[in-house]
């Protein structure tokens, strides 16, 4: 394979690409239950080598394309679900189904999945081994990947011939406003961060708002929890393996002149290595209580586990690189220096399999990457062009994958 025509064939599919975008991005469906994005997607695959397994938990299958030869197995990963928001973009193809949008880019990724399936399937006579192809929803927060894996994704049958073929590896593309099309990035080991729910509950005396005295009032001491949780952050957490504690709810009483029972805080919780999880979640319970005692009250300190940390196989990071950089230049591939704070369900099956996750520019030419929307704003535009690098490095990756990882 030579990987610098790769770009030329995948433009090729572009306008497939574009058509089963648009078609995605104005009927979004949000969770895990995705019944038109799936019927339309397996409408695009239909005529294509591939063994279909639906998953009856979701709305997310299992695409498999398997080589002339026997080999190992790759998965790659396109997420298919949309946000519970409006869109004020303005494009003509925005979504037709009020209070929802692919702000994220999912319609763009599971468009270049379904790009990179055609492409592949192509070369079927020359795999050594097998394909996945992850269609997957819930990213959004409904741990969509986690149900996959839960319904027997990764067990991988054998071949016909009773080969073992083992799933040896595991790619995902993220589109990005925050760089210009052309681009990626990537970086190995912590990607993103876990991302955990905060529910405190401050539990005191209801009572007259002009006789504080004789009830026992549960605001002040939420306020200061949620200061205190600030001040434990700088003070006890390293800031080279950091952590974010955000708190975006504060809820109590019913009027001006009453004194409220309970006070409720509600925020998330990010870090970037389950050492800083674990002793941020410590932190929270010793920090809320110890304040509530102090004032006589008490707390109900709810920590609901999200989304593991997004952690990138070194190797596999270092592979991907060097793929990335075969198709598009290794000037337009970007080493990241740091994680980033968002969370990202693809992080169950890299607990479970070697693999990385790279961003990829979709940011257009005439437009500033650093002032553009962000992904999950309302008015984000993500530069269609940007397809063709992303079924460019997803066919790119799976077949060096096989190349390299198959027995001789």
């Amino acid at each position: 394979m030579t990987t610098s025509t790769l770009a030329d064939e995948a433009r090729d599919h572009l306008t497939g690409a574009i058509d089963l975008r648009r078609r995605l991005h104005q009927w979004p469906e949000v969770g895990n239950h995705l019944p038109i994005t799936r019927d339309t997607v397996l409408e695009a695959l239909q005529g294509l080598p591939l063994d279909i397994s639906l998953h009856s938990t979701t709305s997310g299958f299992g695409a498999m394309l398997t080589g002339s030869k026997p080999g190992p197995t790759i998965l790659l990963r396109g997420d298919m679900d949309a946000l519970p928001m409006p869109e004020d973009t303005g494009e003509d193809f925005a979504s037709k189904v009020a209070g929802t949008m692919h702000a994220c880019g999912h319609d763009t990724h599971t468009a270049m999945l379904v790009g990179a399936a055609q492409m592949l399937s192509s070369r079927r006579s020359g795999l050594a081994g097998r394909v996945l192809f992850m269609f997957q929803p819930g990213e959004e927060g409904h741990h969509g990947a986690r149900h996959m894996l839960d319904e027997g994704l990764l067990d991988v049958p054998a071949l016909a011939d009773g080969t073992a073929s083992p799933v040896t590896g595991a790619f995902a593309l993220h589109i990005t406003s925050a760089m210009p099309t052309g681009m990626v990035s990537i970086k190995g080991g912590a990607l993103m961060a876990s991302s955990d729910h905060l529910l405190i509950t401050v539990h005191g005396r209801g009572g007259h708002a002009s006789e504080p005295h004789r009830a026992l009032d549960p605001i002040p001491v939420a306020c200061e929890i949620v200061t205190a949780m600030q001040t434990m952050v700088t003070r006890s957490i390293d800031v080279f393996d950091p952590t974010i504690i955000t708190v975006g709810r504060i809820s109590a009483g019913t009027t001006n002149n009453v004194i409220p029972e309970n006070a409720q805080i509600e925020g998330t919780i990010r870090a970037v290595s389950e050492a800083t999880r674990k002793k941020v979640h410590a932190g929270i319970q010793r920090v809320a209580e110890g304040i509530a005692a102090a004032h006589d009250t008490s707390v109900t300190v709810e920590l609901t586990l999200g989304y593991p940390v997004t952690s990138n196989h070194n190797g596999f990071s270092a592979f991907a690189t060097d793929v990335a950089g075969e198709v598009v230049g290794a000037n337009r591939v970007r080493q990241m220096p740091h994680p980033m704070m968002g969370a990202e369900d693809f992080s169950y099956v890299l607990e479970a399999v070697p693999g990385s996750m790279m961003f990829l520019g979709g940011t257009a030419p005439d437009r500033n990457p650093s002032t553009a929307a962000p992904n999950h704003s309302n008015r984000v535009v993500f530069d269609e062009q940007a397809m063709v690098t992303g079924m460019a490095i997803y066919t790119a990756v799976a077949v060096r994958h096989l190349e390299t990882t198959s027995p001789r």
